[in-house]
């Protein structure tokens, strides 16, 4: 990656003192500092350089040269991110010369770079997010709380925020559905599975023991402390699992494991994805499991899935081997 040098040309010149005036303004209006400055400056004059060598002066400029100025700075290593930091340095600057009407139209009014690259989010393999839930002790309540929160997690698709506020009407233990309340709060019926159900049922059959013990101790009545508005997951005070204490629990877990320590909470929902794909579940189902409203957000995954792909492949067809070439009859 090159960077450029301003000439001494009058459009350098003219350049220059347009450069200068901004960045003496924007020191002004915005209170910049002096990293912040000097990387504007560099980033503007980088692009100067690049107008005066192409003979563009600044009431010259228009969509094509900017188009031209984006292609070069890709052809010499700039990253997208890179890219998008110099056009908005420069955009600051066109709004200068549409101010001072150097300029009548904004030459980057259209102007569009393609799509930052989104990060594919890490997973587990299907034997580490058994080994994760081996982990658990699940013979106290919290444990048992625990392993229904991961395998719900897991098995649902759910992000942290619908897995600790789900209440005790949004399941149905006996069809195997939960009620999600997402984003925008839209619902959507995800089922559960039996693994899930199973966790679940234990959880809270010892919940209610538990509450049973705690309430005939003081003469009440469980009905009135678990109600189907209740919280689905609570901690050992009674209150709601909030966000931090579900991802405390799951480091505690996790902790065990050296291999398992780098999970986050959403990588379960990542596992659920990857996994039904890998398996062969149609795209658009993921999506509506999900709760994403455009596919373009779930058609990540199926990049995660393309190296399983290629194992399986690879194993079972009968082309795929890098070995020796059969010797049979080709009439056999």
């Amino acid at each position: 990656m090159t960077t450029r040098t301003l000439g001494t040309t009058s459009e350098s010149s003219s350049w220059d003192a347009l450069i200068d005036r901004h960045l003496g303004r924007q020191a002004v209006e915005r209170g910049l500092s002096s990293n912040s400055l000097e990387a504007y400056s560099a980033d503007l004059r980088d692009f100067a350089a690049f107008c005066v060598e192409a003979g563009i002066e600044p009431a010259t400029l228009d969509h094509r040269a900017l188009t031209a100025w984006l292609e070069e700075l890709a052809d010499r290593g700039f990253k997208v991110t890179s890219q998008r930091r110099h056009l908005a340095a420069v955009h600051g600057l066109i709004r200068e010369l549409l101010d001072d009407k150097i300029l009548e139209h904004d030459p980057a009014e259209d102007l569009k770079l393609r799509p930052h690259p989104r990060p594919l989010p890490r997973t587990l393999s299907r034997k580490d997010v058994d080994r994760l839930i081996d982990t658990i002790d699940k013979s106290t309540l919290r444990g048992q709380r625990d392993h229904a929160m991961l395998e719900m997690a897991y098995a649902c698709g759910l992000r942290v925020s619908e897995l600790v506020t789900l209440r005790l009407y949004q399941i149905d233990t006996d069809e195997g559905f939960v009620t999600v309340i997402g984003k925008g709060n839209k619902e959507r019926v995800v089922p559960m599975g039996g693994a899930a159900l199973r966790a679940l049922k234990t959880y809270l059959a010892a919940r209610h023991e538990a509450a049973r013990a705690g309430v005939e101790a003081k003469g009440g009545s469980v009905a009135e402390t678990i109600k189907p508005n209740s919280f689905l997951f609570i901690s050992r005070l009674g209150r709601p699992m909030t966000r931090q204490g579900f991802f405390k629990a799951l480091k505690g877990w996790a902790a065990n494991d050296p291999a398992l320590e780098w999970i986050s909470p959403h990588t379960l929902r990542h596992c659920f994805a990857t996994h039904l794909l890998e398996g062969g579940a149609d795209l658009r189902a993921v999506q509506e499991m999900l709760g994403h409203s455009d596919i373009s957000t779930t058609q990540i995954y199926t990049h995660l899935t393309q190296a399983h792909l290629r194992k399986v492949h690879r194993t079972y067809h009968p082309r795929a081997s890098r070995g020796r070439p059969s010797t049979r009859n080709i009439e056999d």
